[in-house]
């Protein structure tokens, strides 16, 4: 057999495999969309980042995930689980605003964690392709509970899918103290940026 023949054998016989993988891929995401779904939140791989207007400038800083597992029913849009933020964790980069911010704002040590319950989902989840959802549900800050609705950009390869959002907290109104002095004005909303990868399985029966 010549060399050429040879090339072209391997090819034939490595397109109808990469054509078989791809199917799986598609029929596994699917599969996972038509029927309840868990969603798993890989810690390491999820940045949270908020950001506060003031008048001098503006305050960046991050949140730590601890843990973030939902549950997800497409034919009913129903959800549960939570996603769980170390809220001893808020780092802006200084030592003395962070410090104020645990102390008299945040209040850590008494009020460790920042909870997010989801309860329902609007929209489609599209196998392949970026899908637009909306998850309304119930967030846990300072001890109090508010409801809230989350915008959430999700898109899935395969078994893995990338999640991001954009919300704003109005923490003043929700009953946190505002930083503000006589100099220095800080705005009474928070926003906040999420992007995370996460892993998603079918819910086997048993």
């Amino acid at each position: 057999m010549s060399t050429r023949s040879s090339i072209s054998s391997r090819t034939v016989f490595r397109k109808p495999r990469a054509a078989a993988a791809l199917a799986a891929i598609l029929l596994f995401s699917v599969h996972s969309l038509a029927q309840e779904t868990v969603v798993t939140l890989d810690a390491a791989q999820t940045r949270i980042e908020y950001t506060l207007g003031a008048t001098a400038h503006t305050v960046h800083g991050t949140f730590r995930l601890k843990s973030g597992v939902v549950h997800f029913d497409p034919a009913t849009g129903k959800a549960s689980g939570a996603i769980v933020v170390d809220a001893t964790s808020g780092n802006s980069g200084t030592d003395g605003r962070d410090s104020k911010m645990h102390r008299e704002i945040l209040e850590s040590q008494k009020y460790p964690e920042v909870v997010f319950t989801p309860a329902q989902v609007k929209g489609t989840l599209n196998a392949q392709g970026p899908s637009q959802l909306e998850v309304a549900g119930t967030f846990r800050l300072h001890g109090q509970d508010h409801e809230l609705t989350l915008p959430i950009l999700v898109q899935f390869a395969g078994s893995e899918a990338t999640a991001s959002t954009h919300f704003a907290i109005p923490y003043q109104k929700w009953g946190l103290k505002n930083p503000s002095t006589f100099i220095l004005r800080v705005k009474d909303t928070v926003e906040i940026e999420v992007r995370g990868n996460a892993h998603v399985a079918p819910i086997v029966a048993k």
